[in-house]
């Protein structure tokens, strides 16, 4: 049964904490969402958010975003959270941690999508009754209840013993290409563009300019992330990623299919982790 505030009934819908607000998160939140929870995404600075016409990320900064047709809701206060965990299921998105959330609701699932891949994780696994972690970095037993994979050639594994495997800097393959369709940054800095998402660049254009040095597209392409305009940056992360393919195959928008995979298997993880409970009671 979900979870309420101290003291209150129970909700109609289970109430879902999701930490970031990129693309997997927003994959993540919509999946979760069509099954029926309550989703609230929590926005992590570091690492900055490039695939934002794939995420709910830009709400927090007052656009109006839909991705896959699916819209989601500002949470500005942690008290705005009272009438939003006990409505509909519904995706809301806020500036606001854990910490600051946390007074006005408990929350039934706390799922990590910031794909901090080199970040030490503390223990989730008593901010919720169930923890998922996607990505590496966690273990099960020690910072979550259950993990998905999220490299390449292992993307959407259910992770139920051990850990997840480590980054080894590898991306996944896009139009032929990995790493190579990054720009990371060199240093720390304020991050200034004036180029949108799915614009048509060229190898050696200058992009945007982070603490006043020029950034220059690494290919011919179209951009299908971008760090956005006026972000101070603390390096090394990436900038902006380039899509190699033609303008009629590429994509800058919606979920994709590695989101997809990792959704399906965290809304799996979900129902295999309760059902491991059950069996246990």
């Amino acid at each position: 049964m979900p979870l309420n505030r101290i003291g209150a009934g129970p909700r109609a819908a289970p109430l879902a904490l999701v930490l970031g607000t990129n693309e997997i998160a927003s994959a993540v939140a919509i999946r979760l969402n069509r099954i029926g929870h309550a989703v609230v995404l929590s926005h992590d600075p570091h690492p900055p958010v490039i695939r934002r016409g794939m995420a709910f990320h830009d709400i927090l900064f007052g656009e109006d975003v839909q991705v896959d047709g699916i819209g989601a809701e500002p949470v500005e206060q942690g008290r705005d959270l009272l009438a939003f965990a006990d409505g509909p299921a519904r995706i809301g998105i806020t500036r606001l941690g854990f910490v600051d959330l946390c007074p006005f609701a408990a929350f039934d699932v706390l799922i990590d999508a910031r794909m901090n891949k080199y970040a030490l994780i503390p223990d989730l696994r008593h901010l919720a009754a169930v923890t998922v972690g996607l990505g590496p970095g966690f273990e099960i037993g020690r910072n979550c209840d259950v993990a998905v994979e999220t490299r390449p050639g292992r993307n959407g594994e259910l992770v139920t013993e051990g850990a997840t495997e480590r980054a080894d800097g590898r991306s996944n393959p896009l139009g032929g290409l990995g790493r190579e369709r990054f720009v990371y940054s060199a240093g720390e800095g304020r991050w200034r563009t004036s180029f949108e998402i799915g614009t048509r660049v060229y190898r050696g254009m200058v992009v945007g300019h982070l603490a006043g040095m020029p950034v220059a597209a690494p290919l011919d392409g179209i951009l299908r992330g971008l760090v956005r305009d006026d972000t101070e940056v603390a390096g090394p992360v990436k900038l902006l990623e380039i899509d190699p393919r033609s303008r009629g195959q590429a994509a800058w928008r919606g979920t994709d299919e590695r989101g997809r995979t990792i959704a399906d298997a965290t809304a799996a993880a979900l129902k295999r982790h309760r059902l491991a409970i059950g069996a246990r009671s």
